[in-house]
């Protein structure tokens, strides 16, 4: 139910973990496990398993979800966006050599300014289009500040 929030977080570079295919028990005991902070909207898991960290979330809204958290966590701006893999939160790669990246990008998108990275898990491909400026702006919009300029 939090999977937009997750992928916010990611888009901030914070190792966020998310399957929603998991039980509550199952979700309780991998925060436990790796020592993550559990967010959730269930008040019922909260109330009947008691997870050593969480925080309930109660807004509707991700991109209001994801200032509860910052708040509420007292994270700070990470020094770049864009870091992590929005599908499988796994760090991606340096940026390519712009001959290296011209194949793995569509037409419209070679020539573009800004890093090109690759998802060493999934393979998925990042590269700054229009879809960075407009999350770039929903996040200044939502925590002014942290939107950070675009890399070179």
């Amino acid at each position: 139910m939090l999977g937009r929030l997750a992928r916010w977080l990611r888009v901030l570079g914070f190792d966020t973990a998310y399957d929603a295919m998991l039980a509550d028990p199952a979700l309780v005991r991998l925060a436990a496990a790796e020592e993550r902070i559990l967010l959730t909207r269930d008040r019922h898991l909260l109330r009947e398993l008691r997870p050593a960290r969480a925080l309930e979330i109660q807004n509707d809204v991700p991109l209001d979800q994801l200032r509860t958290v910052v708040t509420a966590l007292g994270l700070t701006p990470p020094p770049e966006l864009f870091t992590r893999c929005l599908l499988c939160n796994t760090p991606l790669s340096a940026p390519l050599a712009a001959a290296d990246a011209s194949s793995l990008l569509p037409p419209a998108a070679r020539g573009l300014p800004g890093p090109v990275r690759v998802c060493p898990q999934c393979g998925r491909v990042y590269w700054p289009g229009s879809h960075v400026r407009r999350m770039r702006r929903a996040l200044a919009s939502a925590l002014p500040g942290w939107a950070g300029e675009p890399s070179r």
